[in-house]
This record gives C-alpha cells, structure tokens and sequence, in this order.
C-alpha cells in the first residue's frame, strides 16, 4: 500500500468512470485537481466542467490493521511517501498536464494534524510552482456535496453525514450555506464500529 501502482482508479462514490461519461456543470468551465489526506487515505482527484475525470486512492488499510485502527504518525509518514506519486497519477490519468491546471483544492479540516499538513503542503507548493489559485475545503462540506457529483438535487435537502469521525444530519441551503440540525453527543458510528471491532478481536485473541 502507498505507492501510486498500488492505487486503485475510481470514479464517484467508488464507480469506474466510463468513457464518455455526461458531466454535471455545477461549476464554471475550469481543470480542478483535489488533494485530500485527512485521514489514512492518500487521494487526488481532476474535476473539469463538472465532470470526475480521475480520482485515485492510495489506501493504508493494510498499514493499519495490526494495530486495530489508524496510528496518526504512521498515516503523515505515508501520505508524505504517497503523495506525489498519486497526484501524478491523477493528471495523467485525466489527460491534462500540470500546465492546464486552473486551481487546486485540498482538504484543510476537520482530520488528523499530520495528514491534513501533508497535503497542504503540498497543495501550496503546487499552487505556488503553478501560479492558480489555491482553494481550503472543509471535509465535512465535501461530503455533504458530494451527491452532486452524480445526483440532479434542488436545494435545500437534509444530508446525513456518517463518517469515521462523524455523523450529523445537516440542512444545506445552498453551497456554502448550512445547518447542523443534530448529531451524536459522543462517538460517531464510525467510531462505534472501530471500538465494537476492536473490542471483539479482543475477545477472540484472549480466547484464543
């Protein structure tokens, strides 16, 4: 795992992106490239006029399982390993070059200190070495647009927001504007699942 012949190719919500495929113009005409490592996956995706035109991920599954959960130290360690490689693999895999890139987006929270300073680090060094613009998008908007991508919606909608760190219900107005209407007082299911797994590989090791 890390490496960029390791990455998987995908399209939205995990599809393969079939050629050819219609594109939803929910932004101005303009080549996107997205970095996201706010946790232990490494990702770069290229949006043009609405369209994901490649989008690889480099899991760290693999790295983290023997520890029963994701180790925040071992994650920076390997997105820093991982990056370049996968936004490399990004552009090419869209058919642009760095040069045709008009902005870059990256994730700048919620997620872990380590990852997140990862990938603006390197957002902002690109953006600086390419001269566009450099846009910080917060996770939890990312996910809660993300049905747009694929989805024809009016606003405003309820979106439910269940993630590893999160779960929230959410009224979004419009991009850009929303409101929390409730979420878990502790733990989110993510984090229910992790321990409930945690607590049974426990169980079954202590049997053993």
């Amino acid at each position: 795992a890390g490496s960029a012949k390791e990455a998987r190719v995908i399209g939205p919500a995990g599809t393969t992106i079939p050629a050819g495929a219609p594109c939803r113009r929910f932004v101005p005409a303009m080549k996107i490239l997205g970095i996201e490592t706010s946790c232990d996956d490494t990702s770069a995706a290229v949006v043009e006029d609405g369209c994901v035109r490649s989008n690889v991920v480099s899991s760290q599954d693999e790295l983290h399982a023997a520890y029963g959960g994701v180790v925040p130290e071992l994650a920076a360690r390997r997105h820093l390993e991982s990056i370049q490689g996968i936004v490399d693999l990004a552009v090419s895999r869209a058919g642009i070059s760095f040069r045709d890139i008009d902005a870059i987006a990256v994730t700048r929270g919620p997620g872990l200190l380590g990852s997140l300073l990862v990938g603006v680090s390197v957002a902002q060094g690109l953006a600086l070495r390419l001269n566009v613009p450099l846009l910080g998008v917060s996770h939890l908007e990312g996910h809660v647009l993300s049905p747009l991508v694929e989805v024809e919606m009016e606003f405003p909608f309820l979106a439910l927001l269940v993630s590893g760190g999160h779960t929230s219900l959410y009224l979004v107005r419009a991009v850009g504007d929303y409101s929390e209407i409730a979420a878990t007082r502790d733990d989110s299911a993510g984090e229910a699942f992790d321990k409930g797994a945690k607590n049974t590989l426990m169980f079954k090791v202590e049997r053993q």
